[in-house]
């Protein structure tokens, strides 16, 4: 999955933060277009809900990294989350062929966000990467600070009754 020489390279980096669990949650995403080491252009995005968990924002992270994509591409999404990457490229498959139930026949929980999430990678080329999370990687120190910037007003409101 190199890029072509002269190509630019994408990444996002998504995070998600939830203030109890469930509680108010957002979720953010450093995009990067990258030439080499160097950042050509960068996009941050965030978002959040009042009532949410912590899972169900990794997952709309990268939902969102991938629906900001204008055109196919190829994009490395990396997460501090193991659910998500777990998810996607180990258990997802199994999912879909038991009819959205896990191997013990229950339910798959957050379904309706890994059909999402299913349908947003499917016309890119993707590279999923986990990295251990507050643990002084830049990129990922900031889409946490976004998904708490995107959780920030429901906590507010939440605070304020």
């Amino acid at each position: 999955m190199a890029a072509a020489a002269g190509a630019l390279r994408l990444v996002a980096h998504t995070d998600g933060a939830c203030s109890g669990n469930p509680g108010p949650g957002g979720w953010g995403v450093l995009l990067q277009a990258l030439d080499g080491a160097r950042v050509v252009r960068q996009r941050a995005l965030c978002g959040g809900e009042a009532e949410t968990t912590n899972n169900r924002m990794e997952l709309l992270a990268a939902i969102r990294a991938l629906e900001a994509l204008n055109r196919p591409s190829e994009i490395t999404i990396v997460t501090d989350s193991a659910y998500v990457k777990n998810g996607i490229t180990e258990w997802l498959a199994g999912w879909k062929r038991n009819g959205w139930k896990t191997s013990t026949r229950k339910p798959v929980k957050n379904a309706d966000l890994w059909r999402a999430l299913d349908a947003a990678q499917a016309r890119h080329k993707v590279r999923w990467q986990w990295i251990k999370g507050h643990a002084g990687h830049a990129e990922n120190e900031r889409a946490d600070e976004l998904a708490r910037a995107g959780m920030a007003p429901f906590k507010a409101a939440r605070a304020r009754g």
